[in-house]
C-alpha cells in the first residue's frame, strides 16, 4: 500500500521535535456513499450473460481445487480470507463517487490545498479459494481538500486489464490456486508522478496513467507503454531525481535476466532508455525495491526468492517462498551503465529489506556508499499476514567499495517500515527518516521521526513520535515546503524541512 500527497499550497508543516495531534476529522455527507452494483448498465448485463458460461466453468474449477486440492483447513492464515479479509483489510465492496465532506472536529491547515490519493488492494469479488492481501485489484481514495470548498471524498478501481475483464465476467477468471501470490495482474501497490502524469504501480503489470477530475473524481486514462517502450512490467518504487528530472526504475522475472535495470529521461515525453539485464543475479529472487545515488543504482538481493513448479507443489504452494540457505547481498551498478560488466555484489549475512529508503555517496574522497533500509530481522515470517514476530529494524548501512567491505548500524530499535525521506534528497544525503510503527506490521499505528545524520548514536535516534490512536493506521506521506511536491531546482539549497502528512482511516487528517 502506498500514497501520495500533492498540494497547491504555499505553505507546509515544518518537521520538529513534536509532533502535532490530529487536526481534523471528517464524515462524507448524503445519505450513502455506495455505489451499488445494481446501478449497473444494461450493456454490462449483457457482458455478464454473455460470459456466465465461461464464469460457470471457472467457478466449478475453483472448487473442485479448493475442495478436494487445497481445502480451506490447509490454508496458511497468510493465504486464508478468513483472516486476511477482516478487520483493517476487510474489502471496500463499492466505489464512491465524489462525496462532499464535512468538518466535525477541529480546523484544517489552511495550508492544505490538494488532494491526497491512496492505492491498495481491494478484490472486486470475493476469491473462492486462497488469498494473499498482495493479491486484489488496485483501488484509489482522493481526499481533495481546498480553500475554496468542503473536502471531497471518492473512491474508484483502477481500471486494469484483469479487472475489466473479470467485471464482464461476473467473477473471477482465474482458478486461486494460480493467484496465491499476486499471480494476475493489478496496479495496487503505490502511485508515481513522473513524465507529468500520475501512475497506479504494480509490479506484475504495465503502469496505468490516472487522472483526478476538477470535480475531485479518478480516471484511469490506461496503460502506459512509453511508446513502445516498455514492453513488460517494472517495480512499483520507481526513483526520481528531482535535480535532473530522470526517473529510475526496474524489473525482477521468474525466467533470465532475473533482473533488469532501466531508466526514463526527464522531461514530458521522457524516454525510456534500454533496458540493462543484469545476469550476474544467478536464480529468481523478490526484489521489490531499490535506491539510487548519484553514481549508482543499489539493489538487494533477498532471502525471499522466486520458487520453481516442483518447489510450489511439495512446498508452501507459492510461487514466492524464504530461502534459509541463501546469503543475502548487496549489488550495485554504475546509474548510467550501458551493461552490468561494473555490477559489484557484496555478501551480507542477514540483511534482508523488503523496502529501502535512501542512499548517497559519501563525499571526502574514496568511494563510498550509504543505503538506509528496513531490515526483516525474522524473515522466515516475512510473507505472513501478520505476526508479531516480524520486526522491521531500520539501519543505516556503510558500502566501501574500495576495501571491499561492508558496515552496518541501527538506527532505531523499534519495530518500523514504510519508511520515506523529503522527496528532493533522493539520491543525495539526508538527515531525516519518517518511518511508520508496526502495530503489528503490515498495520502501521503510528509515525517516527529519526536523525540519521552523522552524529547519531547506536540504536534509538527517534527525535519525535506521533501514534495515530485507537483504530487508525495509515503512512507517512509529506510535501516540501513552499508549493508542490514535485518542484525542479537546486534542492541542495533548501532546508531540510518537509511536511508530513498521515491519513490513518479515512476520516482523519493528522499534521507532523
Amino acid at each position: 500500500m502506498n500514497a501520495a500527497l500533492y498540494t497547491t499550497g504555499t505553505s507546509s508543516f515544518t518537521a520538529s521535535a513534536t509532533i502535532p495531534p490530529i487536526t481534523a476529522s471528517i464524515k462524507s455527507s448524503g445519505k450513502s456513499s455506495r455505489v451499488h452494483a445494481a446501478a449497473a448498465n444494461h450493456h454490462h448485463q449483457q457482458e455478464c450473460n454473455y460470459n456466465s458460461l465461461r464464469s460457470l466453468i471457472l467457478n466449478v474449477a475453483d472448487d473442485f481445487i479448493n475442495t478436494f486440492i487445497d481445502p480451506p483447513s490447509s490454508h496458511r492464515p497468510s493465504t486464508d480470507p478468513r483472516f486476511v479479509l477482516s478487520g483493517n483489510f476487510s474489502p471496500v465492496v463499492d466505489e464512491l463517487p465524489p462525496t462532499e465532506c464535512h468538518v466535525i472536529h477541529g480546523s484544517l491547515p489552511p495550508c492544505l490545498d490538494g488532494a491526497y490519493i491512496r492505492n491498495g488492494p481491494n478484490p472486486q469479488h470475493h476469491p473462492r479459494g486462497p488469498y494473499h492481501f498482495f493479491d486484489g485489484d488496485g483501488m484509489l481514495h482522493a481526499l481533495t481538500i481546498s480553500r475554496a470548498h468542503p473536502p471531497t471524498l471518492c473512491s474508484r478501481y483502477v481500471k486494469t486489464y484483469k479487472y475489466l475483464t473479470e467485471r464482464a465476467a461476473g467473477a473471477t477468471l482465474i482458478p486461486n490456486i494460480f493467484s496465491g501470490f499476486n499471480g494476475f495482474p493489478a496496479a495496487n501497490t503505490s502511485l508515481a508522478f513522473f513524465d507529468d502524469r500520475l501512475f497506479a504501480l504494480g509490479e506484475s503489470d504495465l503502469p496505468y496513467a490516472v487522472r483526478l477530475t476538477e470535480d475531485g473524481d479518478i480516471e484511469t486514462l490506461g496503460r502506459h507503454d512509453f511508446d513502445g517502450g516498455l514492453a513488460l512490467t517494472m517495480t512499483a518504487h520507481p526513483k526520481t531525481d528531482l535535480q535532473t528530472g530522470e526517473t529510475f526504475a526496474f524489473r525482477y522475472c521468474p525466467v533470465q535476466p532475473y533482473l533488469t535495470y532501466f531508466r526514463f529521461d526527464a522531461g514530458v515525453g521522457g524516454r525510456k532508455q534500454p533496458d540493462v539485464p543484469i545476469f550476474s543475479l544467478s536464480r529468481p529472487s523478490l526484489i521489490h525495491d531499490f535506491v539510487i545515488t548519484k553514481k549508482y543504482a543499489v539493489f538487494v538481493d533477498i532471502q525471499i526468492a522466486m520458487q520453481g513448479p516442483m518447489e510450489m507443489v511439495f512446498g508452501s504452494g507459492s510461487p514466492v517462498g524464504v530461502d534459509p540457505k541463501k546469503t543475502p547481498r548487496v549489488g550495485l551498478i554504475p546509474r548510467y551503465a550501458a551493461d552490468d560488466s561494473e555490477m559489484r555484489w557484496f555478501d551480507v549475512i542477514g540483511f534482508n529489506p523488503f523496502h529501502s529508503i535512501n542512499a548517497w555517496d559519501e563525499e571526502g574522497g574514496g568511494d563510498v556508499v550509504v543505503l538506509l533500509a528496513t531490515n526483516i530481522m525474522s524473515v522466515e515470517h516475512a510473507l505472513e499476514t501478520s505476526s508479531e514476530h516480524i520486526h522491521g529494524l531500520v539501519e543505516k548501512v556503510r558500502i566501501d567499495l574500495n576495501a571491499g567491505t561492508v558496515s552496518r548500524v541501527p538506527v532505531s530499535t523499534r519495530n518500523l517500515d514504510f519508511g520515506v525521506v523529503n522527496p528532493g534528497y533522493v539520491g543525495r544525503k539526508n538527515r531525516f527518516v519518517y518511518a511508520g510503527v508496526g502495530d503489528p506490521l503490515p498495520k502501521i499505528s503510528g509515525v517516527v521521526k529519526l536523525d540519521v545524520g552523522d552524529e547519531m548514536g547506536r540504536g534509538e535516534n527517534t527525535v519525535a513520535c506521533r501514534m495515530f490512536g485507537s483504530g487508525c493506521f495509515g503512512e507517512p506521506e509529506g510535501y516540501e515546503r513552499g508549493g508542490r511536491r514535485r518542484v525542479r531546482g537546486d534542492v541542495r539549497s533548501r532546508r531540510e524541512k518537509w511536511g508530513v502528512e498521515v491519513f490513518g482511516d479515512g476520516c482523519s487528517v493528522a499534521g507532523a
